[in-house]
């Protein structure tokens, strides 16, 4: 029994291998009948990409911006040598396409059940380039290997090459080998030294992903991993390549893109989505596509043109004084502007999501909401006084303290000691649990020290989180890209929003009733626009970096201000130009829904008068009490000096990876309670107010 087992086996085995042998031997017959294409030296690829705003902007382009066509002299062996190396070894051998590696790539693309590994040759490259959209469908694969056929039927390897190496996209606006080395290095084609043409053959696979601008960590291992391939294909000898890897990376003084870009950082995190969706930047650059964006383009223009003139009022005009805004929707998650620093041109550093920067007082709110979570009331009494945690004794700013007030007041004057008492009491650990489940992805310390902002987050990632609060404790992920629909009109992709229940609303309303009373009383003055604001400011040590993070009923926005350099800002703190970046951002984008309020419960707040002998004095206010916040111990100091990741320090901690939706079950959407309409606002004023502090420096 067990022989005639084996046997039917092996018998099934050999058929199956006779088919594949046979179906190859019919396919190469057919391929090898294809006729010549006629006048294909005619063709000319048709780049009409464009990403689009949701108000009906196009805002950046993949079309022929740069292209410069050069004949097959004029291209250097070594720059084809290159291409061939890192894109087709068998360019020279195979006729259009490489059938063991289609057949091997077919094998383990139905093992991993997606498409993991591909075969394309460069002649099939070139077919979809000048004649197919970039769709992942099987019949588009046929297509591709029948043209391919074709044109290698018509013309000789050399003039496909050619073709190839004119039409590729290179990023940047790019087409062709000639306008990337104008591009990227200011160079003509002869002048190309092997490092340079090696790190030009490897952005094909994706020219934004290991573009020298934007990652040159990435570019330069693309690079070197070419490099290699040359060497190994006898292209260059051991000493050219080992010299060429040591090689530091050198682009042109001055960066320039032809693409059309009108929100560079936005569009940069766009093509990332678009990755995560499973979009190549080949199908992308070349697709033809219309992607439709969640951006709002006017939102967008008012949140560049007053950060710069903000900036500008502050005297913070050199390249290292930087900033960058973060704005969605807190409902669904769209973002609608996107703002990674002042000046892309200068540099394409993202500071939305690249950037490690310690968030002062703006990460108590976190703090708080642990605690009330837990329990806490807003109304809670503590004792501001002097506390000592171990060896940790954090003072508040100026060394004054308040007495026994209310926990709604310590945050809105941004109390050190008692946000390290509160951290105590709710855990550090749930804390650290809480923030994760709110949006904070990068590490966090075990340490109390977090209360007052000592490890560095993401503007992305804080800004996410308040948006759980304003959203009635549901987190809902940001996202860009809205629709995509191909250049015949099918709509390949359409967005569906995924939320999910954080905190109760109850712990929501509280925590967002004991913010509005930062902007209202405390030390966001600056960013009171009118009508339901709730947010917080953050100062680090010795100024480093200041933030408001805020939202009204509709919008969530994040600000941060810094020095590249990690330079101290002389006084700069988070209720000064950022509230106010802030404010004037969002005085536009909530111009229709100025009105609206929080449909949330009421929640009481029990004004209490201060203890006569630690009645704050108009010494104690000069700071939002806050950077401060780490006077005595430097606090966020220590903290700073351990976490704080700067633009040249930013490649070791893991980017973001934004949940992308429909790449995970989005459940079903939590039901906000919206019966209550609360009455006007008769929020308790605290007493003792703050004064504003863009008016106190």
């Amino acid at each position: 029994m067990r022989n005639y087992k084996s046997g039917f086996i092996s018998y099934i085995i050999v058929i199956v291998l006779m088919i594949i042998i046979s179906g190859a031997i019919v396919f190469n017959f057919y391929m090898n009948s294809l006729k010549p294409i006629k006048n294909l030296e005619k063709f000319i690829p048709n780049h009409v990409t464009q990403i689009i705003s949701s108000d009906d902007v196009v805002i950046k382009t993949f079309g022929v911006y740069k292209i410069t066509k050069v004949n097959s002299q004029e291209i250097p062996t070594l720059l084809k040598s290159a291409f061939i190396s890192i894109e087709d070894k068998n360019f020279y051998k195979h006729e259009g396409y490489d059938l063991p590696a289609l057949l091997r790539s077919t094998v383990v693309n139905i093992q991993a059940g997606r498409s993991k590994q591909g075969a394309s040759t460069i002649t099939q490259q070139l077919a979809r380039i000048l004649f197919l959209s970039s769709e992942k469908t099987y019949t588009r694969k046929i297509k591709e290997l029948i043209l391919a056929r074709r044109i290698e039927k018509t013309w000789t390897k050399e003039e496909i090459l050619t073709m190839y190496l004119n039409n590729v996209y290179l990023g940047e606006g790019a087409y062709g080998v000639a306008a990337a080395a104008e591009v990227y290095f200011d160079k003509k084609l002869k002048d190309l030294t092997i490092p340079e043409v090696a790190l030009i053959a490897g952005l094909p696979q994706a020219p934004s992903v290991y573009s020298p601008y934007q990652n040159p960590d990435l570019a330069i291992k693309r690079r070197n991993q070419v490099i290699r391939r040359m060497y190994a294909n006898k292209y260059i000898s051991k000493d050219e390549a080992k010299k060429a890897i040591e090689t530091p990376l050198k682009l042109r003084k001055e960066y320039i893109s032809y693409s059309q870009n009108k929100a560079p950082y936005f569009s940069d995190y766009v093509m990332k989505e678009l990755a995560a969706l499973g979009f190549s930047e080949d199908e992308i650059s070349q697709g033809g596509y219309k992607i439709y964006t969640t951006l709002n383009y006017e939102y967008q223009q008012v949140a560049q043109d007053k950060l710069w003139s903000d900036m500008k009022s502050w005297g913070m005009s050199r390249d290292e004084q930087q900033a960058a805004l973060f704005s969605y929707e807190t409902s669904s998650g769209k973002i609608l502007a996107y703002i990674g620093g002042k000046d892309y041109s200068k540099s394409q550093f993202d500071r939305v999501t690249q950037s490690i920067r310690p968030p002062g007082s703006a990460f108590k709110v976190l703090v708080y909401t642990t605690a009330v979570e837990q329990g806490m009331s807003p109304n809670m009494l503590y004792k501001d006084e002097p506390v000592t945690i171990g060896d940790w004794s954090p003072n508040n700013y100026g060394k004054k303290y308040r007495g026994e007030i209310p926990a709604y007041q310590a945050l809105a004057y941004s109390s050190n000691v008692i946000a390290a008492k509160i951290i105590m009491d709710a855990g550090v650990s749930e804390v650290i649990r809480l923030a994760k489940r709110m949006g904070i992805n990068t590490p966090l310390a075990n340490d109390p020290t977090i209360a007052l902002g000592s490890n560095g987050v993401k503007l992305f990632e804080i800004t996410n989180a308040y948006g759980v609060l304003a959203n009635g404790g549901i987190w809902v992920q940001p996202y860009a890209v809205e629709r995509i629909v191909t250049a015949t009109g099918k709509e390949i992709y359409n967005a569906t929003p995924s939320y999910k229940r954080i905190l109760s609303l109850d712990t929501a309303a509280k925590v967002v009733e004991m913010m509005k009373q930062v902007v209202r009383a405390g030390t966001g003055g600056a960013a009171n626009i009118g009508g339901e604001v709730a947010g917080k400011t953050g100062t680090t040590d010795d100024y480093r970096d200041a933030w408001f993070v805020g939202f009204t009923p509709d919008i969530v926005t994040g600000v941060w201000v810094g020095n590249d350099n990690n330079v101290p800002m002389k006084g700069l703190t988070g209720g000064t130009l950022p509230a106010k970046i802030w404010a004037d951002y969002m005085k536009v984008a909530t111009l229709n829904s100025k009105d609206k309020t929080f449909p949330f419960p009421k929640v009481e707040l029990n004004p209490r008068e201060f203890d006569s002998q630690s009645e704050i004095t108009e010494e104690t206010v000069t700071d939002e009490t806050e950077s401060a916040e780490n006077n005595g111990n430097n606090t966020e100091s220590q903290g700073e000096t351990q976490n704080t990741t700067t633009q040249n320090q930013t490649e070791t901690p893991p980017a973001v990876q934004p949940v992308i939706p429909n790449h995970i079950p989005a459940p079903a959407q939590p039901k906000i309670d919206n019966s209550y309409q609360p009455d006007s606002p008769t929020i308790p004023i605290l007493k003792t107010v703050i004064p504003a502090e863009e008016n106190s420096r």
